[in-house]
């Protein structure tokens, strides 16, 4: 029995999705599971796993388009089917050149590196071919040391390493290029037209004091790793920042018309950056978690984000959100509100700096919180008692809640 391949519903609010590139071509053997198609959505890219065992019999969608949620993309046939001639012909058709009514034979943009076995191709993951991008090195050069011949991340870096005169330069633009945006870089400026449309936006900039955290931090990262978490920065905050949302219920609300709703639960949202975009998956019940609890659960949605392996439900339902800049560099960041929430925390470059103490000079381990607020409904005195408290957690913490 064939089996239809459909575009799934990447949570409630999604109505469409877009085919980024299918990883499998027709005729190629697929087992269930493995990844079959990659989508991008207003929320979220993640790569579609394949609902059956068989032969991709038929594409009926191709790489660009966008279709309703529930469309019927494809086809998965019996191991030994053949492909479909209707499917097999579009299929064809929309990978050769192309001729314009002037005659003049233009080609289609070259597909994403994929992920296939045998043919002389390489296996590799989202991360190997991330790096071969941005190095320019192709894929197919290198012998993969991983099963089936995957190639590794020790693999690429290696590559790079030994050879970095046998790649090709990059030759310098004779014109300027012409992209159209991305779905997802799309749907963020929407969103984030919308937001600056809708609220009245506000910023508070306090410089805090991480020196106490980083000490904890070098005391117990160890202790934390041998845990399976990383005790980042990060953690601290987020664990600071839930803390003292329970005490500032009104920096965790949303508006709904004429009234305000106080969320009952904390549900975190950490920006995520990826090459084409941000994405902010939510850790749901924050307010419930240790920080050992939200050391694993931050690295986790990181990390499935980078190689779009995040669930529907883990990018909706966010009642807060902290986004991170200094990572870059920043020393502090001016952030959107993420709808239809009233705050986000952005965090600045944490470094040693020299501070007054005392009357005399010293250094500590410092950094700029900035809290954009929507000013419709938080006032400058509550969202400065916020940041207040958020201030005097992280320069006293406390040690017994390692």
């Amino acid at each position: 029995m064939a089996t239809p391949v459909v575009m799934p519903q990447m949570g409630e609010s999604i109505a469409e999705g877009t085919i980024v590139r299918w990883i499998k071509k027709v005729g190629e053997p697929v087992e269930r599971d493995e990844p079959l198609f990659e989508i991008s959505t207003d929320k979220v890219d993640a790569e579609i796993p394949s609902p059956a065992a068989g032969v991709l019999t038929d594409i009926k969608v191709k790489e660009g388009e966008t279709v309703p949620v529930n469309s019927v993309v494809g086809t998965i046939g019996q191991a030994g089917e053949a492909p479909s001639a209707p499917s097999t012909a579009r299929h064809v058709a929309a990978a050769a050149d192309k001729t314009d009514n002037g005659g003049t034979v233009t080609s289609t943009s070259a597909a994403p590196a994929q992920e296939h076995s045998g043919n002389g191709r390489r296996r590799s993951s989202p991360l190997v071919r991330r790096i071969a991008k941005d190095h320019d090195v192709d894929i197919t050069q290198i012998t993969g040391s991983g099963i089936g011949g995957r190639v590794t991340k020790h693999d690429i870096l290696g590559y790079i390493e030994r050879a970095p005169a046998a790649r090709p330069e990059i030759a310098r633009p004779t014109a300027d290029r012409v992209e159209k945006l991305s779905v997802m870089r799309r749907k963020i400026a929407e969103h984030m037209i919308l937001s600056r449309r809708t609220s009245a936006h506000v910023h508070s900039v306090f410089h805090v004091n991480f020196s106490t955290v980083e000490k904890l931090r070098q005391q117990k990262k160890r202790e934390y790793e041998q845990a399976g978490a990383r005790l980042t920065y990060m953690s601290f905050i987020a664990k600071v920042v839930v803390d003292a949302l329970r005490g500032h219920p009104i920096l965790n609300a949303s508006i709904d018309g004429d009234n305000v709703v106080y969320k009952k639960d904390i549900n975190l949202g950490v920006a995520v950056a990826l090459d084409t975009g941000l994405i902010v998956p939510v850790i749901k019940n924050a307010d419930e978690k240790n920080l050992l609890g939200l050391s694993r659960a931050i690295a986790d949605v990181s990390e499935r984000s980078r190689s779009k392996r995040l669930n529907p439900e883990e990018v909706h339902g966010g009642t807060f959100t902290i986004t991170n800049p200094g990572q870059f560099g920043a020393q502090f960041g001016i952030p959107i509100i993420n709808q239809p929430q009233v705050a986000i925390l952005g965090v600045g470059t944490i470094e040693k700096r020299p501070v007054v103490i005392d009357d005399a000079i010293g250094i500590r381990t410092m950094a700029y919180l900035t809290l954009g607020y929507d000013h419709r409904l938080v006032d400058g005195a509550v969202a400065d008692q916020f940041m207040a408290d958020v201030k005097e957690r992280l320069e006293n913490f406390d040690a017994s809640e390692l």
